[in-house]
Order: C-alpha cells, then structure tokens, then sequence
C-alpha cells in the first residue's frame, strides 16, 4: 500500500481527472487523499474523500476574480495576467497547506497538476517524488516556441518561484497526460511523458430533468465551461437564434439564469451532469477546454469548438486535425455559422466517424486505470 496526495488548483477541470485516478488508487487499497480548494473539492470527490485545505475561501474567490478578470485581456497581456495574477500568487497561496499536508499525509508521491506549482515546490523542498498530472495536452506541445523571448520570461517566473533552473511544470519522474497521440498529433515526447486517454470516473450529483428528452429527437449539448459560461451571453444568444427553428433537435444550454431567453425545444440550465448527459446527445458546442473536448471524443461525440483563449485555440485545432469536427471563431461568429457547423457535424458522417476513432484510441489507453498502473510503479 502506497499513499498518494493530489495537489489541484480550485478549477473543475483539473479536479475531475485526479478524482477518477484517485477512486482507481482507493479501489487498489492504496491512501489517496487531495490538497486544494475545499469548497471545490468536496462536490467532485467520493464522499469519505480525504481533503486537506490549502486556499481560503477569500484567497479562492480573489483568484477566481482575477481569472474573470483575466477574459476580458488581449495578446501578451493575457499570458502575463496568467502568470502574474493568477498562477504564481497561487503558489504561493497554496505552499502552507501543501506543506502542512504533506507532514501530516506522509505520502510516498505527490501528484501535482500543471497549474498547482505549489506541489512540486513542496515536493522537492521535502525530497518527496512528483510526479505531473497534466490536464491539458496544450503545454506538451509547446505552443511557445516560436516566442523564444515569451518561454524565457516563463522559465523565469518558475525558477524565481521554486529557487532553481528545474521547469517544475514537467516532472522529471512521470508525466501523466489525459489524452493520446490521435488527438494531440504525432509527435516525439519522452519516454516519461505517459498517454493515458482522459480518466472520466467521478462523482456527479447535479439534479437534471431526464423527462424533458423526447424520444426520437436529436440532442446537442452547448457548454462554455465552469468559468466561460458567465461571459458569453453574445454567444448563447447566437446559438439560440442558430437552432431556434431546429425543433427536430433539443439543445441543452449549459447557462446563467436570465442569460438567454429559449424556445421549447432549448433547455437553459446552469449545471448538468455532463458525463451522464453525454449518453443522450449527438454532438457538443463547446469553447475547447480539454475535459469538455476529451470527454466528447470519449464518448464518440463531434464537436463544433468556439475556442476563447488560453489553451483553447490549441485543443480546437487538434479536434479539426483529428476530423472529429469544425471550429469557429468565437469572437466574431454569428448564428448561420453555428447553424451550418451544427449541420455538419450532425449529418456529414466524416466527423461522427473522426470522434469515433479518437474514442477507440482512448479505450486502448487506459484511462485511470492505466494512470494507476504508471503511479504505482513509481512506487516499486
């Protein structure tokens, strides 16, 4: 029996996969417990999950302000918001909680995710082995190379954060990526950098009206994510026109309250069981965030993405490259756009049978079971 302790910012995305990975883990005998946000982790955790706090509900919701923030910045301005505001005052907020954890957890392994750079600070003050939970592939593929300058000036604000000219992004043990070769493309990474397909078992307890899809229909479901969906009325609105006289198929808007006002046949809730929904649509609109996208293909899904910003333009383009479907310039796009992407994606079979393929490669991965095998080995 080996103890593992999850290191995870306050961001569902990068939450879900360390909690399938975890419930695989605890399933084996294993100790796993999480260090992070506690208002975040509790609702995406088994209950009985072990949690220590490491960020206060007033540092959290200054964090969150400065992500919203963050969406409204443009170019180089928004890299370095990501840095400045958001990521490296994290840290730092995070070090405490991470450390206190770390004496009274004891693990044998932390398990940091990308942007909880607290845990490999932690781990390697401790001498203790990290290992990296990547929960978008955007990073692997250095989307920055180009920028020789921009790189540098990240690798600074790294190695002023951990006192060393280790990039403490990427362990040097085991980089656990939630994704495959189909999606992220054909390209040569280190033997350490392990594909495992997305880890998608976890705990969903949001109510959803199962009696409102008609039998019979088409579905869509139309998600900007946990943080985007508060910034896109324009786009909400703009789908709402696309489909309003699609009463053929039933979209599930994924919204605000009061953001949109829908037909019949356009279901505007602010919270949905998304992996169970998953089971009763036939494609996803969606801004691109990797657990949206992922867990899309993972069911066969095509995607219509209308990637914000962040590593959203990145993961569009690997849906487009893989054939599983169309992109948009969320920006700028208009509801005839949305409508004809809609169409294609629902009847053109080119794209059911790219996300298929994307699907099959993520079964022979492994998910978080394959994740488990790699952190238990580190162990050994």
């Amino acid at each position: 029996m080996s103890r593992y302790l999850f290191v995870v910012p306050p961001l569902t995305g990068h939450v879900n996969p360390t909690a399938a990975v975890g419930a695989e883990l605890r399933a084996r005998g294993h100790e796993v417990a999480w260090v992070g946000h506690s208002g975040t982790l509790t609702p995406l955790l088994d209950d009985g999950a072990t949690i220590f706090p490491a960020l206060a509900d007033s540092l959290e919701r200054d964090i969150q302000d400065a992500r919203r923030r963050w969406l409204e910045l443009k170019g180089f301005a928004v890299l370095k918001f990501l840095w400045e505001e958001f990521l490296i005052p994290l840290a730092h907020a995070m070090i405490p909680g991470v450390d206190k954890a770390v004496f009274e957890f004891v693990p044998d392994v932390v398990v940091a995710d990308q942007q909880a750079l607290a845990g490999p600070v932690v781990a390697r003050a401790s001498e203790i082995p990290w290992v990296t939970s990547a929960s978008t592939s955007a990073e692997l593929v250095r989307p920055l190379q180009t920028m020789p300058k921009v790189e540098e000036w990240i690798r600074r604000q790294l190695a002023a954060l951990s006192e060393s000219d280790v990039d403490i992004r990427f362990s040097e043990l085991l980089v656990l990526a939630f994704t495959t070769a189909e999606l992220v493309g054909d390209r040569a990474f280190p033997d350490h950098y392990v594909f495992t397909g997305p880890a998608l078992r976890r705990s969903e307890r949001t109510e959803f009206p199962w009696e409102w899809l008609t039998e019979g229909k088409r579905r869509v479901l139309v998600s900007l994510g946990t943080l985007n969906g508060a910034a896109g009325h324009r786009f909400f609105g703009e789908v709402v026109t696309a489909v309003s006289d699609l009463t053929e198929v039933q979209v599930v808007l994924v919204a605000p309250p009061g953001v949109v006002t829908a037909p019949p046949h356009v279901l505007v809730t602010e919270r949905v069981p998304q992996l169970a929904l998953m089971n009763h649509v036939e494609a996803v609109i969606s801004h691109g965030g990797h657990n949206t996208v992922c867990e899309a293909l993972a069911h066969g899904l095509p995607l219509v993405v209308a990637p914000i910003r962040d590593d959203q333009p990145i993961i569009a383009q690997q849906v487009v490259d893989a054939g599983a479907g169309l992109r948009l310039k969320y920006a700028r796009v208009r509801a005839p756009e949305i409508r004809a992407a809609l169409d294609a994606v629902l009847h053109n079979p080119e794209y059911a049978a790219g996300a298929r393929r994307v699907q099959q490669s993520f079964r022979a991965a492994g998910g978080a079971s394959a994740a488990a095998d790699h952190l238990e080995a580190v162990t050994v």
